[in-house]
């Protein structure tokens, strides 16, 4: 598996949103959705507000492939199933990124629903 490197998880990690595009059964990608992204350690992480059945989540499923764009980075992903253990982390560095929006708004990605479509974005 392909690493992040400084410079993208910088440009990624530090931009408001990304704009995420998950592969069909074919290969053609869907139409791209606007999302917020954080980064813990050397990984970027994102959520589904509305939890595993909703929303643009499924289709990350389908192949585990797709596309990100965020921050000048252009960049085919593996989409994977973030460690539930990180869950406090990932919760953290929403909190401490998008907090301008106040608790209601950062609830929509901080609850149970959201933690449960976490997914870990990975170069290839």
């Amino acid at each position: 598996m392909t690493a992040w490197t400084s410079e993208e998880l910088t440009r990624i990690g530090t931009a408001d949103e990304l704009e995420i595009a998950s592969a069909r059964p074919d290969g053609s990608l869907r139409n791209p959705r606007t999302i917020w992204v954080v980064r813990v350690g050397d990984d970027l992480y994102v959520r589904s507000m509305h939890g595993r059945a909703g929303g643009w989540f499924p289709g990350t499923q389908t192949r585990h492939q797709g596309h990100i764009r965020a921050g000048g980075v252009d960049k085919d992903v593996t989409f994977a199933d973030a460690d539930p253990d990180l869950n406090d982390k990932v919760d953290a560095a929403y909190r401490d990124k998008y907090r301008r929006y106040g608790p209601s708004i950062i609830g929509g990605v901080v609850n149970h629903g959201a933690r449960a479509a976490t997914i870990k974005l990975a170069p290839r």
